[in-house]
């Protein structure tokens, strides 16, 4: 389970609101604030119940409106609002638009946060709902809880005399405050829990588990990612990413922190980097993506470079001294060797990702990645960094370094992996990609780490509607030439009900239903002789074919892969990694050189179906030493068609999900 950081978000001031609307008196004038880009907070009551179409309920012209309107439930979009329906199937959403102005981007204006109404425990009824605006974020709470939130940039334009109303069939009394009121957090009494970490996504109906970085330190396994809502489309499509916080003992019983890297200021969208420890300090490097925001020269980044290319070596930017607006690498640091980051608002490179390590003698290097490559090694973090590899690896989304043994192994963001012997210098490192050795599975900018007992994990995520997804985590198999497969990790693997036995034995097309979106089934596969054979299962919804998934493995060329589901045939052949195929989209691919084949061997395939994902993961293990994963967009799985041809499928076994 995951012991949520629950917190409730409490509106308390005694300074009095700057003008106040309720039922009797629905419309006022107030006066512009002082400072125009001083923040602003609105509280209001809301009374909720049926309706049609689209209504303003509160509105200030040129400044704030919040509508209730019914959404198409087929429309997921970045807020994915059908994730909760009503009963009926309907989608009634509260939104909130605040519109903004600045000089460098005329065209971002209009900021908007909303919620499905069927998220509330109580859809109908009476509601506190606040809007908050900080000047770096824009916040809606209702009951006490932060149920969505976006990044702004700019400010309201507030006229010498405002005039906003209500429409008091919804609202029975509103307040405006200005400045806003800074609000008291405080703990729940009672936390949220979460069932469990494999497949997890981030409370809310548009949160999402964005670039993964992993460190294990003192016993302890920390999982920091880029916290994502709309798929990248908050803070007018610049993302508005920064490093959450998960950290387990024994990967049972998980805890959530404070955000290691939190958005403070409106420049401020952060890129991928990673974990790591230096003097015995807890750190986390990441990027200032403020080119996302800025033109480069309005930015940090031409001092740095010129810096860099006159002297060879980076230098130490501290954010308070040096002219333009911070950009580039830094990182925060742990207080308490647990959690508590701060930052260090030091920018020691100008590339964009960096990837921070402790390389097995001990040196501190990094890998640079996003406008800049290559391997730069350092004394300390604070600058002085210098390349000692040039072009290699190459500047991607990111890499990550990992030591197992006599290898070491670089992998690169979402197609990319190298490895070499341990003692060899880094020129002899080799493309596992190219010679079809990798163990890409779907998982996106994957991170590894060693764990207590040797063990090895590996993180990442896998796209739902586009980029950010679920937490998929896997533990990885090192065999003596050095080649990596994956496997999953009992620790974590959902838990099931008492399997049920399906059929001893499947060697010709059958077809099962299933009573329940969520599952495991588990079968040996039986060859008829070695290296021969190949079967299919086609996971089907109620009717028809639309949205499928077949899981086929063929012994002949040692391939397995998701591709469409048939009632009546097998799948064509789709493409693994080295053959231009795509499993970065965890859609149809393939994987090849499969592992642990040659003899019988057992097949376990998890699917998961979600309201949030709208369709289901598909995810196998195949003779616990490879595991692919696919999400299928609309599908509910009803049917399950199985098809071989020389190979028997025995000991058929499905068990229900438990949560």
């Amino acid at each position: 389970m995951i012991e949520l950081l629950t917190l409730l978000w409490h509106f308390n001031t005694a300074q009095p609101a700057q003008s106040t609307l309720t039922a009797q008196a629905p419309q006022a004038e107030f006066a512009a604030p002082a400072n125009q880009t001083n923040g602003f907070t609105v509280k209001f009551a809301l009374d909720l119940k049926k309706f049609d179409g689209d209504k303003t309920i509160l509105e200030m012209p040129d400044v704030l409106s919040v509508r209730l309107r019914q959404h198409n439930p087929s429309d997921r979009g970045g807020q994915n609002y059908p994730s909760f329906k009503m009963p009926d199937g309907s989608v009634p959403v509260l939104e909130a638009t605040v519109v903004l102005h600045s000089v460098e981007h005329p065209d971002w204006q209009n900021l908007t946060i909303g919620i499905p109404l069927a998220m509330l425990q109580r859809p109908e009824g009476g509601h506190e709902v606040v809007l908050d605006f900080t000047g770096a974020r824009w916040t809606m709470v209702v009951d006490g809880a932060l149920l969505d939130n976006n990044f702004a940039f700019g400010y309201p334009k507030w006229a010498d005399k405002n005039m906003w109303k209500l429409d008091a069939e919804y609202v029975k009394k509103a307040e405006i405050h200005l400045p806003g009121i800074k609000p008291e957090k405080q703990p729940a009494a009672t936390p949220d829990i979460s069932p469990g970490i494999q497949y997890w996504t981030p409370p809310g109906h548009n949160a999402w588990v964005g670039d993964v970085a992993t460190l294990s330190y003192q016993g302890r396994y920390h999982v920091f990612y880029l916290y994502d809502r709309r798929h990248i489309a908050s803070k007018f499509g610049c993302g508005g990413h920064y490093f959450e916080h998960l950290s387990t003992a024994d990967f049972k019983t998980w805890t959530e922190h404070e955000a290691a890297t939190p958005i403070e200021e409106q420049w401020e969208t952060f890129g991928t980097g990673t974990p790591f420890v230096f003097k015995d300090q807890l750190c986390i490097s990441y990027g200032l993506h403020t080119t996302r925001i800025y033109p480069k020269e309005r930015t940090t980044l031409p001092a740095q470079w010129e810096f860099l290319n006159k002297n060879g070596r980076t230098d130490g930017f501290k954010r308070d001294s040096t002219p333009g607006v911070p950009a580039g690498a830094t990182y925060s640091v742990s207080a308490d060797g647990i959690s508590n980051f701060r930052k260090s608002n030091v920018m020691f490179h100008p590339c964009e990702n960096p990837s921070v390590y402790t390389d097995p003698s001990g040196k501190l290097r990094m890998m640079a990645n996003y406008q800049s490559n290559g391997i730069w090694e350092s004394d300390s973090i604070d600058g002085g960094w210098h390349c000692i590899s040039p072009g290699f690896p190459p500047g991607g989304d990111c890499t990550f370094f990992f030591h197992w043994g006599k290898f070491d192994y670089i992998i690169g963001g979402f197609t990319g992996l190298w490895s070499k012997p341990a003692d060899a210098p880094d020129s002899a490192y080799e493309d596992v990609v190219r010679k079809g050795l990798d163990f890409y599975d779907g998982s996106n900018v994957p991170s590894i780490s060693e764990i207590t007992g040797g063990r090895f994990l590996m993180a990442a995520w896998i796209p739902i509607h586009g980029w950010g997804g679920n937490l998929i985590i896997r533990e990885l198999v090192q065999f003596p030439d050095g080649r990596i497969g994956s496997k999953w990790m009992k620790e974590i693997t959902p838990a099931t009900g008492k399997p049920e036995t399906l059929a001893a034995k499947v060697a010709e097309t059958t077809t099962f239903p299933t009573n329940c979106k969520s599952f495991m089934l588990t079968f040996d596969v039986q060859p008829a002789e070695a290296k021969t054979g190949k079967f299919g299962i086609a996971f089907l919804p109620e009717s028809g074919e639309q949205a499928s998934c077949e899981l086929q493995l063929r012994l002949d060329d040692l391939h397995a892969q998701f591709g469409p589901g048939s009632l009546n045939n097998f799948a064509g052949n789709e493409k693994s990694l080295r053959e231009g195929g795509a499993p970065q989209q965890v859609g149809n691919y393939a994987i090849g050189n499969l592992i642990g084949v040659e003899k019988p061997f057992t097949v376990r395939v998890l699917v998961k179906g979600c309201d949030k994902i709208g369709g289901s993961l598909v995810d196998a293990e195949i003779a616990g030493q490879r595991t692919m994963i696919s999400y299928r967009p609309e599908l509910t799985v009803k049917r399950m068609v199985f098809r071989t041809e020389k190979i028997e499928l025995r000991n058929v076994q499905i068990a229900l999900l438990r949560n």
